[in-house]
């Protein structure tokens, strides 16, 4: 089970989500990925959430699968084996992904120079090299502003770093991608990928440039509406709630088969000259509809609800807690391949998931355990650069490096 990418050797300095994410990806696939930080750690290394004893299960969580090494990276010497890393050679390797300024000694030119058919990832804010995070492209993309209950002029946030990961998905597409074009030509290059680039070239493919352009108005906000067809969120009768979906005629006809609303739906065709099998004429017609659904929610538990639901094939899905997911949902457990029990150094046993893409001729790699910081700096100098163990040890001993941080 060595993966699909075996082989690959990716080298990274990196901090918060983009960039590990997209390594993380890449070693869930089989890519040996050695992940470069400060002897401290990086900017990201104690970030939230933590454990008790204040380690970050978000590193871990994005480090899945790669190997740890601790370098002093303000000293020369360290620098310099960082370098080595990097640029080892082999004709799978010489691949660096970065977030940080890829200037000085993490410079194109300076590495291309150890190592001329060097692929450099780099992730930056904006097209312009100016600064950027999540949360200050996604107040620009106007999503913010069609989000959240109808009748609020509040702009309301989303808490998923969206930009981030699909920026990380876009770098691990693109290594991949120059990566084959390297083993056709030989020829290494650098990629450049802008966070806020990544967003707004989102906003055009899902067509709301093009529909405030054309249409010459900006999209309303329809609260828990699905835009443009139907689909809206329930209370039960114990308190819980869900949402249910009919975006296409399959969907809106298992919904009606499961509540019963069969009557009042051909009864308002008839009297307004509308086809509620035409996502259109459902969205206009959605607070109607939500009004002849009600009363059956109302009248129903969740566990009611699921039953009734789930044997019309009905598209729906209850909101849960990260508590009632892995307590209730048995696609958030072992019962789904995805996902096992998988021991962590210092943080125990934790349910991991493995990639989520399945291949039908490729054996899934299991789910991975994140690193330790430093957990691999000996025997990465020492397999991928040949050190002996002296010098390994004369190292440690001026404080070049570090070994595992575990405490």
């Amino acid at each position: 089970m060595s993966g699909i990418l075996h082989g690959l050797r990716i080298a990274e300095c990196a901090a918060f989500i983009a960039c590990p994410y997209a390594t993380m990806t890449l070693a869930e696939l089989g890519a040996e990925v050695i992940r470069i930080d400060a002897i401290g750690g990086g900017l990201d290394y104690r970030r939230w959430p933590v454990t008790a004893q204040g380690r970050s299960l978000y590193w871990a969580g994005l480090n899945k699968g790669k190997k740890s090494v601790r370098v002093d990276i303000r000293s020369e010497e360290g620098r310099e084996l960082a370098q080595a890393i990097i640029t080892a050679p082999g004709e799978n390797g010489g691949i660096f992904a970065t977030n940080l300024p890829a200037t000085g000694w993490l410079g194109d030119e300076v590495l291309r120079a150890l190592r001329p058919d060097l692929i450099l990832a780099t992730i930056v804010g904006n097209h312009d090299g100016s600064t950027a995070l999540d949360y200050t492209v996604n107040c620009a993309t106007g999503f913010p502003g069609i989000t959240g209950p109808q009748g609020s002029d509040a702009p309301v946030n989303h808490v998923l770093p969206a930009w981030d990961l699909l920026a990380g998905m876009s770098m691990a597409t693109a290594i991949l991608a120059t990566e084959r074009h390297r083993r056709m030509t030989g020829e290494g290059q650098r990629i450049r990928i802008a966070l806020s680039d990544v967003a707004f070239a989102v906003v055009s493919d899902l067509g709301y440039l093009a529909e405030h352009q054309i249409n010459g108005a900006a999209r309303e906000r329809h609260g828990n509406h699905i835009y443009g067809a139907f689909g809206h969120d329930f209370a039960t009768s114990d308190g819980r709630r869900l949402m249910v979906a009919a975006v296409s005629a399959g969907q809106w006809q298992a919904l009606i088969r499961a509540t019963g609303i069969a009557d009042p739906v051909a009864a308002h065709e008839r009297a307004h000259g509308v086809d509620l099998t035409l996502e259109a004429d459902r969205f206009g017609t959605r607070e109607a509809i939500v009004s002849w659904l009600r009363p059956w929610f109302d009248a129903r538990t969740l566990a009611q609800a699921r039953t009734d639901l789930d044997a019309a094939r009905a598209c729906w899905g209850p909101y849960q807690d990260v508590g009632q997911m892995l307590a209730e949902d048995p696609r958030v457990s072992a019962a789904n391949p995805m996902f096992a029990e998988v021991e962590h150094r210092a943080l125990g046993r934790t349910l991991t998931a493995r990639t989520p893409i399945a291949f039908s001729a490729i054996e899934a790699i299991p789910p991975l355990a994140g690193p330790v910081l430093g957990q691999d700096t000996d025997a990465v100098l020492a397999d991928l650069l040949g050190l002996s163990s002296g010098a390994i040890g004369a190292l440690h001993d001026r404080s070049i490096i570090a070994g595992p941080d575990d405490c």
